[in-house]
């Protein structure tokens, strides 16, 4: 299984739609329903059309249906959110709010293993000892 790893600390970092796939399935996955890599990679896809090469864009542009998308990446991490407050000049009080891609947890969500990986490297020890190690005396 190939996974790509990029360094947390880089401020350039770019998340790619295998990247925030990943990041997905391994959030969202349960133990008894794994989340597929094509179910996570539309859902990144449909997440990245929105911010294009930025990393914050406003609510007011997501169909209710995308928002609620939103609040469960929002709820794994992978998103947050921010408020910006001014003042009009009619003196009244304007509210924006923005979704912001949380870089550094969508890298920890992408490079974490799953209990099933490990698993299959620990078959993989048992696996690679020679035969003769089993016999007893």
């Amino acid at each position: 299984m190939t996974t790509e790893y990029i360094e947390i600390e880089s401020p350039e970092l770019v998340i790619t739609v295998n990247l925030l796939a990943r990041a997905i399935q391994n959030g969202l996955s349960r133990p008894r329903r794994k989340l597929s890599l094509e179910e996570a990679k539309m859902t990144a896809e449909h997440v990245l059309n929105f911010f294009g090469y930025g990393n914050r864009i406003i609510d007011n542009m997501l169909e209710p249906e995308d928002r609620d998308t939103f609040y469960i990446l929002e709820d794994l991490g992978i998103l947050k959110t921010e408020r910006e407050e001014t003042t009009l000049w009619d003196g009244r009080e304007w509210r924006i709010h923005y979704w912001l891609l949380n870089k550094e947890r969508i890298m920890e969500l992408a490079n974490r293993e799953t209990t099933e990986e490990k698993e299959e490297e620990i078959d993989n020890i048992y696996n690679e000892l020679p035969d003769d190690i089993w016999m007893h005396s």
